[in-house]
């Protein structure tokens, strides 16, 4: 059933994600060598900033700075993975959404991690189409996607897809924004993400979506700073969320969160939204 997560994970209102950007992880090639305790500590001081500042979840992300271009994923990156989410959903509390994102496109992994932790949404590259990156042509396989879902009852983890964004742009051309939108949503997409570095760009890109797929979540996927969220969010032709992160670290991309930079965002998006 296309979607069948549904939109129960959303809520009311607009989401702030937070993102957690972890450092290399074990079973990647760089790894500092050290223990996972440090990584895991770090993500829960900024899972527990973000939820300080009034976010309304988080995304844990890998970065690790080399992907495969297909799904395989080293076992201890996925231990590691599994272990630092569990300890942000423990430490942030009920009614804070924890997604988990094994980049670049290790869905299959990704869902196991969110399950098995207690989460709540993962976001996938590609769910439909395929991509070009630095580590190559990465594919979707939604069947395969579909099926893993079904085989281990991870129906409640939502899908977000992403449909245009740094991650993920349609190989070969020749769909629009709303295309690719409708296409991951039968595929079994409970949201999609997109953004554009200008505002325009992805307010139009918004309203296509929504013309194109009534109902269907539009999650900011990057491009959303202090300076944009009272239109790119505020409005009600807005989108339905963001996920926020290099305006949210201190010293820029890569820090760790600042409860006060996520409390002046979230205050911008709320008193917009009024």
């Amino acid at each position: 059933m296309p979607g069948s997560g549904g939109a129960s994970w959303l809520g009311r209102g607009k989401l702030v994600l937070g993102m957690i950007h972890l450092p290399p992880l074990p079973g990647t090639p760089y790894h500092d060598g050290g223990g996972v305790e440090p990584i895991v500590e770090r993500a829960v001081a900024c899972a527990r900033a973000l939820v300080d500042g009034g976010a309304d979840g988080c995304l844990i992300q890998t970065v690790d700075r080399v992907y495969a271009a297909g799904t395989d994923c080293d076992p201890a990156r996925i231990a590691a993975m599994a272990l630092i989410t569990r300890a942000v959903v423990e430490a942030a509390g009920p009614g804070f959404r924890v997604g988990a994102q094994l980049m670049r496109n290790a869905v299959q992994a990704s869902l196991a991690v969110t399950q098995v932790a207690g989460g709540h949404f993962t976001r996938v590259g590609a769910l439909v189409g395929a991509t070009m990156t630095a580590g190559g042509l990465v594919q979707g396989d939604p069947l395969a996607v579909a099926e893993y879902r079904n085989k281990i009852g991870a129906h409640g983890i939502a899908l977000i897809a992403e449909v245009e964004s740094m991650h993920f742009s349609w190989f070969g051309g020749g769909k629009t924004v709303a295309e690719v939108a409708a296409t991951a949503r039968q595929a079994g997409a409970d949201a999609v993400s997109l953004c554009h570095h200008d505002d325009d760009t992805t307010m139009g890109m918004i309203a296509a979506v929504r013309a194109a797929c009534p109902g269907l979540p539009v999650i900011l996927a990057g491009q959303t700073h202090h300076g944009n969220p009272a239109r790119l969010l505020g409005s009600a032709d807005g989108a339905d969320g963001a996920f926020v992160g290099t305006c949210l670290e201190s010293g820029g991309w890569g820090g760790v969160i600042d409860k006060d930079k996520v409390a002046a965002y979230v205050n911008t998006v709320r008193s917009a939204h009024r």
